[in-house]
């Protein structure tokens, strides 16, 4: 759970703090604050910082003002706070207060009469207790996820306690960022370390913005969330919604892409770990099926789902090799030309010049390979049990990939 801007300017002796534009960031978390001593904060800030900018130790005119705001939003700190009054800073201008609030960066005026020591003392406390109470509902949610624990009577009660609304049906939601190697080999690792930074932190800010009052868990480009569905309805509802913000944000990420799995619906509290589980077979699904753009639900795999409650790995991949151990092979040595085609050949239900549009080659070159195919793996592609085994074995090959 984190401290938000809202959070801050609601706590005990902080009344005369307010805000001045910006109101659409007051759901910010607030990381730490951070007096601004220098002409520029850019270089002292990782984001996520509440800023206070005094005018002490340096001047602070309109410019440097404006400056100091085009750099929060560039290291998206939580906030600005200016400390008004007759020694350093009177007024903030009125171009400040214009630029923030189109930016949607808080901007928050404090008298010189309220002591910093008191304001980043209240801060300070608030955030420690914020962090006791996310430390401790992270626990309880990470219990029923895994089923760890002894008396789900105990658990409910201790997640009540704790203002935690888990009565009802849920759908849980796994997530995970893939692509970050790709950031490293374009770039320096201390900026590419930034920009995964501020990726996870603007993913992160959504998802609980989605799932208000429950915890998102989350570490190194992973999620695990739940939603509300009490039915098939609810279900698809979010799903919808998590599809209309993925796709727009993978063209945004690129080259790094989030994928997404979601467990069926009406879990409830005794079930989410088996909802864990079909979410994060969902996922794998999301991950390894590109047809799949990205997002998938446990309720549309099919097949796969019979596939993942195999627990023998053993038996699976001798299926594989059995149907196209021939083709792997052969692709391990000459490149990668029959397993792609024959994967086209499959999606595009036999149609052979769809299948070589598919692959940009010619379709006598397709005819070739499909007629070597054949030979290599003994199969018949117009046989509809050969065709049968040819995509169980292709589903194998993906989610091993």
């Amino acid at each position: 759970m984190s401290l938000t801007l809202a959070d801050v300017l609601a706590l005990p002796g902080l009344e005369s703090m307010r805000l001045r534009a910006g109101a659409a960031g007051l759901d910010n978390g607030v990381r730490w604050p951070y007096v601004a001593e220098n002409s520029g904060i850019a270089e002292w800030v990782l984001g996520g910082e509440l800023v206070f900018v005094t005018g002490i130790n340096h001047p602070r005119d309109e410019v440097n003002l404006l400056q100091l705001l085009e750099e929060a939003c560039d290291r998206q700190v939580a906030g600005l706070v200016v400390l008004t009054g007759p020694a350093y800073i009177q007024a903030i201008p009125p171009s400040l207060l214009d630029a923030a609030e189109a930016a949607g960066m808080p901007l928050i005026e404090q008298p010189y009469s309220l002591k910093m020591v008191l304001v980043t003392q209240a801060i300070g406390s608030a955030l420690i207790q914020s962090e006791q109470l996310g430390r401790s509902k992270h626990d309880v949610l990470e219990r029923l996820l895994t089923g760890d624990y002894q008396s789900l009577e105990v658990l409910l009660h201790r997640a009540s306690q704790l203002g935690m609304p888990l009565a009802g049906h849920w759908q849980v939601v796994q997530l995970q960022l893939e692509g970050s190697e790709l950031l490293f080999a374009q770039g320096d690792a201390a900026s590419v370390e930034v920009q995964l930074a501020r990726h996870h932190d603007g993913i992160s800010r959504r998802l609980r913005q989605l799932s208000p009052g429950l915890p998102v868990l989350g570490r190194a480009g992973q999620w695990t969330m739940l939603l509300p569905a009490s039915d098939a309805v609810a279900a698809l509802a979010n799903r919808q919604q998590l599809a209309n913000w993925l796709k727009p944000l993978n063209l945004r990420l690129a080259p790094l892409k989030l994928y997404i799995g979601l467990s069926a619906a009406a879990h409830p509290p005794a079930r989410l770990a088996q909802g864990q589980d079909e979410a994060r077979q969902a996922l794998a699904a999301a991950r390894r099926f590109s047809e799949r753009a990205g997002l998938c639900v446990y309720d549309e795999l099919g097949v796969l789902k019979l596939l993942s409650g195999v627990r023998d790995r053993a038996l699976l991949d001798q299926f594989l090799n059995e149907r196209l151990g021939p083709l792997l092979r052969h692709d391990l040595h000459h490149g990668p030309s029959l397993m792609p085609t024959l994967e086209a050949w499959f999606h595009e239900n036999g149609n052979l010049v769809a299948a070589a549009q598919r692959l940009a080659v010619h379709r006598n070159t397709l005819t070739h390979r499909v007629q070597r195919i054949e030979a290599l793996c003994g199969l018949t592609l117009d046989n509809a049990y050969d065709r049968l085994d040819i995509g169980i074995a292709l589903m194998i090959w993906r989610l091993s990939a």
